[in-house]
């Protein structure tokens, strides 16, 4: 006896968002079907996984499949399996989805995408893909029963903002998708999907690699045998897919679309591919791999929660979906299979972070994919800078952690630079381009390329024609620490430590100067350090400054205010490290400041103005005033008595 009916409503959001999906954001109708095939085939893969786990799992697994009915009087079509199925709560839970997913970031996306085929890309991600039946369906039902279990679950929605659920009592294991399907409508690309032709060139076209038989029922007709007498009609179950697994057949035998459509089935994606990795591998550890590098990045590829990793198989058998042990997390975007012959069936995540065979394919599918990325960048640069756009961020992780491939790593990276405004450059371009005598690559960090090119750092660098880095990604600010040099030449920051940038012939010419000007400021130096000793540890003539009056300097083995502010930003204790504060000799406020100081150094106003020029050149660089209020005052003070 079926339970009472129970009706929801969708979040205004979610009832907006569904409203987009349905009548604008997709180009492409048709791949509804691929969304309830691909869901089946997971479906199936995890009963059989559980099957093998469970023992005392009551399920027959002969003849996993999923079947497709179509009724043309009604118009329905019917996707169903007799896989995992789900619960009650796991119903809900699906249909949470669309209310979770984040739907004012995804209408707003949505909304900013240039085509439909961007759109198209974007509810992949947000992986919502279900809700596609609504382009074709006025009604849909879903009806399912979790695999051991005697309840089933019916939801039922129009797609107009609420949905039904009740409980059933008598209903196959698995589950099956219902559309009561709109009218066809060429004008829109709604297509006849009761005619058996129109289904099985989509199978074919989405769905062919698909592991598990696809069958749909056929009618054959046989001519009578007597004259006058009636035909005869049998109905047959056809096989609508090959069933051939794509990382089994070597790559000449597949076409560029067969790949695409395998990518969005294992990805959950809406976008074509970048590039398609092949791999066979023969000897002691036996496998083969199909991996594909994404052109569009995931929404989540920065959450903690976000799906990553390899689909694990072990002899065509289906293990886990998500192992993110055959891959660095660096190299998490990298969807695709792994089929190994000689593990265990009975494989856990546990055992697989201890495995050697899984230890040696992750080693031999990094570099595999790094020495794509590398042909990328020398052979189609046009779809390097797409990666690199999309992924960069996340590679670059991979200098924090993978020091076996940290140099192939630093090859494939790019940076922008001040050599130009648009153009990115590898540090091998940068280190050809350098200067003669210049045994260092110097880069800047911050927040955006326009607050670095503005920075006092930068000043000497800009006069003397040194091109520098420009590292404005959260990462950077990390890994410079740990990367020390690129083929012998010493990474150096603009801002860090001691900088000469003046040849020998430079430093004979200026030495003289350079002594009368340590001379002439030692006083004002000392009694600095005594006054704004409680903001740094030591002040000095500068080297870099041609413009502004002052910067402020990291010690050389000290830790950056950037990088402190990431440290305690994810929780971790940080003491605040004094920093370096020099002066611009030939600037007209510090040489002002000098001959004040020689003139009244107990006026507070000298005082005062030590403290202004220690607060702009805090400023200068972006950095956060300890008392932005004292400073305020000052500096109103100031102004008011020039007026």
């Amino acid at each position: 006896m079926n339970a009472t009916v129970e009706q929801f409503e969708f979040q205004a959001e979610a009832r907006q968002l569904l409203d987009l999906m349905i009548h604008s954001v997709y180009s492409n109708k048709d791949s509804f079907l691929r969304e309830l095939i691909s869901n089946a085939s997971d479906a199936l893969d995890k009963l059989r996984l559980e099957a093998f786990r469970n023992k005392d799992l009551d399920v027959d697994t002969s003849d996993l499949h999923i079947v497709i009915d179509v009724d043309k009087e009604a118009r329905t079509l019917t996707v169903r399996d007799n896989g995992i199925g789900m619960t009650r709560d796991e119903v809900v839970d699906l249909i949470g989805t669309l209310a979770k997913s984040g739907t004012a970031r995804v209408r707003q996306q949505l909304r900013e995408a240039e085509t439909v085929g961007d759109a198209d890309a974007l509810i992949g991600q947000f992986g919502i893909g279900f809700y596609s039946v609504f382009m074709v369906a006025d009604r849909v039902e879903l009806l399912t029963r979790k695999a051991g279990e005697s309840e089933a679950t019916r939801w039922e929605s129009s797609g107009d903002g609420t949905y039904t659920i009740a409980s059933v009592d008598d209903a196959p294991q698995g589950t099956s998708v219902t559309l009561h399907l709109k009218p066809e409508d060429a004008e829109n690309e709604l297509h006849d999907y009761t005619a058996g032709w129109t289904i099985r060139s989509l199978v074919k076209k989405y769905s062919d690699f698909i592991a598990w038989p696809i069958r749909m029922d056929v009618e054959r007709r046989s001519p009578a045998d007597d004259e006058g007498g009636e035909d005869t009609v049998t109905v047959e179950a056809e096989t609508l897919n090959s069933m051939k697994a794509l990382w089994a057949r070597s790559k000449d035998e597949v076409s560029a679309e067969e790949y695409a459509e395998f990518y969005k089935h294992i990805a959950h994606a809406w976008d074509d591919p970048l590039e398609v990795i092949a791999m066979k591998a023969e000897g002691t550890f036996e496998y083969q791999a199909l991996l594909f590098i994404p052109s569009h990045a995931p929404f989540d590829l920065f959450t903690q929660d976000a799906h990553v990793g390899i689909q694990l198989y072990v002899r065509r058998v289906f293990i886990m979906g998500d192992c993110d042990q055959l891959l660095p997390q660096y190299l998490r975007f990298v969807k695709g299979v792994v089929d190994a012959s000689d593990m265990s069936l009975n494989v856990s995540r546990e055992i697989l972070q201890q495995d050697r065979q899984v230890k040696a394919i992750r080693r031999r599918l990094t570099k595999k994919v790094l020495s794509t990325i590398a042909d990328l960048q020398s052979e189609r640069p046009e779809d390097y800078r797409t990666f690199w756009t999309q992924f960069g961020r996340v590679v670059k992780e991979g200098l924090l952690s993978d020091f076996d491939n940290r140099d192939a790593l630093l090859r494939v990276c790019s940076f922008a630079s001040t050599r130009s405004d648009e153009e990115s450059t590898t540090l091998a371009g940068y280190v050809e381009r350098m200067k003669d005598g210049q045994d260092q690559i110097f880069y800047a960090t911050g927040d955006t390329r326009e607050q670095i090119l503005r920075s006092p750092h930068l000043e000497a660098f800009k006069a003397k024609g040194y091109e520098v880095l420009l590292l404005t990604d959260p990462v950077d600010e990390v890994w410079v620490q740990n990367v020390t040099e690129f083929d012998g030449k010493a990474l150096q920051s603009v801002a860090r430590g001691e900088v000469d940038l003046e040849s020998d012939e430079e430093k004979s010419a200026h030495e003289a100067e350079r002594e009368e000007q340590e001379k002439q400021f030692a006083d004002l130096i000392g009694w600095l350090k005594e006054t704004l000793g409680e903001h740094v540890k030591d002040v000095r003539l500068s080297a870099r400054l041609t413009e502004s009056p002052a910067c402020l300097i990291t010690d050389a083995f000290d830790i950056t205010p950037a990088l402190a502010r990431l440290y305690r930003a994810s929780g971790q204790e940080v003491p605040v490290t004094k920093r370096i504060l020099e002066l611009n000799p030939d600037h007209p406020l510090v040489t002002g400041l000098r001959r004040a100081h020689s003139e009244r150094a107990q006026d507070p106003d000298v005082a005062e103005t030590a403290e202004l020029l220690y607060g702009t050149a805090l400023l200068a660089e972006g950095g956060a005033l300890d008392d932005p209020a004292r400073f305020a005052d000052l500096l109103a003070a100031r102004l008011a008595r020039t007026l």
